[in-house]
């Protein structure tokens, strides 16, 4: 089964530490992302560009509206998205549980399972060609 993992960061953090550290952090990181790799657990991995950058549609009044920076409310913001193969969200804790970056103080990390939506799509293909033949 697939997992989404979603990796916060605070904001600043990576600004606080020293060139050093923040080697360190990445070397650790990506050392970790490899092993996952090589054992068939790291599906894909996306690491974000600054909140800043951020632009965040909804839903308002009838139309679509849009606003600069995360929806999040929460002082983290999302840094990156992994997907992991796992065999139960158990096997995905584990996995999640032995990143670095928790000991250089980075997450928290929230992790869901990746919903089947296959039998949604082809159904919804099957209706849209009935629509489109019926005219």
């Amino acid at each position: 089964m697939k997992y989404i993992c979603l990796g916060y960061l605070e904001p600043g953090k990576f600004e606080g530490m020293t060139d050093a550290e923040r080697q360190a952090t990445f070397d650790d990181c990506f050392e970790y992302n490899d092993h996952l790799r090589a054992n068939g657990h790291l599906v894909a991995e996306v690491a974000l560009q600054s909140p800043e950058t951020a632009l965040t549609l909804y839903w308002k009044n009838g139309k679509v509206t849009a606003t600069d920076g995360p929806y999040a409310e929460t002082k983290e913001q999302l840094g990156g998205i992994q997907i992991l193969e796992a065999r139960d969200l158990n096997h995905a804790v584990q996995l999640v549980s032995q990143l670095p970056g928790f000991k250089y103080g980075l997450g928290p990390v929230e992790i869901r399972p990746i919903a089947d939506i296959s039998e949604l799509i082809k159904e919804s293909e099957q209706r849209r060609r009935r629509d489109t033949s019926a005219t």
